[in-house]
């Protein structure tokens, strides 16, 4: 839960405002102090509701108007001896019953999914010890020690950052990590833009940092989002408020007209009350139509199995109903439109520009000019763009049984792919030009450099950044020849034109022949630099939002 109730936001506060507020120290919690908070603020974990009986979650599949209906229908033509009716009637509703219970059971799996985004470890500074524990043992005021590749477990206001980027598209939505920085910000900063935070659950994709847990649990934004789930208030559909309204209306309807008919036969025409009472009674069940019930129960059923053929979970049978009133639909663009997986699109050496096939970490691909593959006669200058990709690089890629999972920055790992799609080994180019040091990448400075060697005692600076920085940097360009002096206004005009297509551009330089230094300094990359090219990337659209979109637009719905 939240560590306190405060005028202003964590965010807006200084790092001493915030150790002070908290009760913290330089040195983190002493052991009585974590425990005494632990036992007021409880575990950081996510509450679960006690899971209904499989059989209480079967019985609720029969609570809906329909159902109501179609029972009431089934008992009447059992009384009457329809067998077929009946069975057919019954028959429905336990269909129902059945799918329903599944999709719900799949509902609430996927409901209970949010609970894993919370780290399971972490490490934490306890009376000036770096300790790992369990992240549920976290309490506010606790320091937190964040490296690449850890999940955040807990809200945090950060106090230290040295090249700290953390993927929130768990929040945010945004597939680009968002580089972290420790000044205090306006108290009006939206969450997407509060860079002097970290929040639980997401993950950090490249260099360290540690901060201050301000919030556990409940009162971290995961949190937040777990209970507005669990706080979803269900809300009748149009097709159910009409079959209500209808309903009553031929029940009184089908009443009046029973009544009137039993006593015109008792009074006027002078038949027994036990005669017209069978005949009122037979009256209103003729009038009841015990079929439309049976028939929009079928239409929803089938309706349900085709969305969870395409991977939609729908909790409730009724809901499908809805789809068919759409008018707008506001989608959110990473993961849903596109696939979240950045790729590299186009590659612009000196010589020569290449298309770039494949789509996400799949390393399967190629490199197309002029409509030709080109994959099997790369040229040099484009391997040593390759080369540089792949060595100027943190990330890493592994095939598992789900498909290509990344370790590192999304961005460094597309880099990567597309080094593996060039056909370099990085195992071997790794071997062969070892890491001696680098300067990992920084919004001030707005590149990444790597030194290396191979063994005959040359060295390598490779970099990677902002195309703006590195032109500024870079004196001459790669050629087919060799190097020529740097044509500024040609590459200009190649970023230009690259990011009015929406791409994100990026800058690959060297330096060769460097002398044999095992410590990189920034005065050793600020000339002398050879710009090898650049690289578009993009967060790929999913081949089938296009066409979802599309048909959306001829039914009339509109998509934001």
């Amino acid at each position: 839960m939240s560590s306190t109730s405060k005028d202003e936001p964590w965010h807006s506060l200084e790092i001493s405002q915030a150790v002070q507020q908290l009760g913290g120290s330089s040195s983190g919690l002493t052991e009585e102090a974590a425990e005494s908070r632990l036992n007021k603020y409880g575990p950081n974990r996510l509450p679960e509701a006690k899971p209904r009986s499989p059989l209480l979650r079967f019985l609720a599949q029969f609570h809906n108007l329909l159902i109501y209906v179609l029972v009431a229908a089934g008992l009447v033509t059992s009384l009457l001896q329809h067998w077929l009716d009946t069975g057919v009637i019954f028959g429905v509703v336990l269909i129902n019953a059945l799918i329903g219970y599944i999709q719900e059971g799949k509902a609430e799996d996927a409901l209970r999914g949010i609970r894993k985004m919370l780290s399971p470890r972490a490490q934490v500074f306890r009376q000036g010890r770096l300790i790992t524990l369990n992240a549920e043992a976290l309490v506010p005021g606790d320091l937190v020690s964040l490296q690449s590749g850890d999940r955040v477990p807990a809200d945090l206001r950060l106090t230290q950052a040295k090249g700290l980027q953390i993927e929130e598209a768990a929040l945010t939505g945004e597939s680009l990590p968002v580089e972290k920085a420790t000044s205090a910000l306006a108290s009006a900063t939206v969450l997407a833009d509060r860079n002097c935070m970290a929040y639980s659950g997401t993950l950090v994709t490249r260099g360290q940092g540690m901060g201050l847990v301000i919030a556990t649990g409940t009162g971290t934004e995961i949190g937040r989002i777990s209970e507005m789930l669990a706080e979803v208030e269900q809300l009748t559909t149009p097709l159910l408020r009409q079959m209500s309204l209808f309903g009553r209306w031929l029940t009184l309807a089908v009443m009046a007209l029973a009544t009137l008919s039993f006593v015109f036969g008792v009074a006027l025409r002078d038949y027994s009350a036990t005669e017209m009472f069978m005949a009122s009674v037979g009256l209103a069940v003729a009038a009841i139509p015990e079929g439309l019930p049976a028939i929009m129960t079928i239409t929803l059923a089938i309706g349900v199995q085709r969305m969870a053929g395409r991977n939609a979970i729908i909790r409730r049978l009724p809901a499908v109903e809805t789809l068919g009133t759409v008018q707008v639909i506001c989608s959110d663009k990473t993961g849903t439109l596109t696939r979240n997986e950045m790729t590299v699109r186009h590659l612009v050496s000196g010589e020569r520009a290449l298309d770039i096939t494949g789509v996400g970490y799949d390393p399967h691909g190629g490199f197309v000019s002029e409509r030709e593959d080109r994959t099997a006669n790369i040229d040099e200058a484009v391997k040593h763009i390759l080369r540089a990709c792949l060595l100027c690089n943190d990330a890493s890629i592994r095939h598992e049984s789900s498909g290509w999972e990344i370790q590192g920055d999304p961005m460094e790992a597309a880099l990567l792919t597309l080094a593996l799609k060039g056909g370099l080994e990085p195992d071997r180019e790794r071997q062969q030009y070892p890491r001696t040091d680098l300067i990992p990448f920084d919004s001030a400075h707005k590149f990444m450099a790597t030194l290396h060697h191979d063994h005959t005692g040359r060295g390598y600076i490779f970099l990677k950044g902002a195309p703006e920085r590195l032109l500024s940097m870079c004196a001459r360009q790669a050629s087919g020849s060799g190097e020529a002096p740097l044509d500024e206004a040609h590459w200009n005009q190649q970023v230009l034109s690259l990011a009015k297509q929406g791409y994100r551009v990026l800058a690959i330089a060297e330096r060769r022949h460097f002398e044999s230094v095992s410590e990189l300094r920034f005065q050793d990359v600020e000339k002398g630099l050879v710009l090898l090219g650049l690289l578009a990337l993009i967060d790929p659209p999913r081949e089938e939002s296009m066409h979802a979109v599309a048909t959306c637009q001829r039914a009339g719905i509109r998509v934001k």
